[in-house]
């Protein structure tokens, strides 16, 4: 056995060592990537789980032309208002943060057992409202009573 064999073994076994180093690292940064989405996917799930809402009050008052809908947290989960979303007939509103409150509050932050309290104006006379919170929980469509 010359050199020439054992630089060749040493050649072989140093790229082996180099591909091993760099398969290693890719997988287990892929692995990293997978458990790190499962555990958010599982957070999501046990948030959506632990939220409810409930619509208790819907009124349309046609002489200032101004839709009030009263929602519950009725679940274990706090809520943003921001990424609450409200459906009036079908359509999705827009800009109604701002006008809500919580508990007679003006917060972003709506807590369990706290009922958050949109007013709309609207010039047509709506005939249904959907409220759908951050993580996809909603209540049920509910008919609009006139004031």
């Amino acid at each position: 056995m010359g050199f020439s064999v054992s630089g060749a073994a040493a050649i072989i076994f140093a790229t082996m060592f180099v591909t091993f180093g760099m398969w290693f690292t890719a997988s287990a940064n892929s692995f990293e990537s997978v458990s790190d989405a499962e555990t958010d996917k599982s957070d999501r799930a046990l948030e959506a789980q632990n939220t409810a809402i409930s619509i208790a009050n819907v009124t349309y008052n046609n002489t200032s032309a101004e839709l009030t809908v009263v929602v519950t947290n009725t679940g274990a989960a706090q809520l943003s208002v921001e990424t609450t979303d409200l459906l009036v007939d079908g359509q999705y509103q827009r800009g109604w943060e701002g006008s809500a409150t919580v508990a007679g509050t003006d917060t972003r932050l709506w807590l369990a057992g706290e009922q958050l309290t949109i007013t709309v104006a609207t010039q047509a006379e709506p005939g249904r409202v959907k409220i759908v919170t951050e993580n996809g929980v909603s209540a049920a469509t509910t008919e609009v009573t006139l004031a």
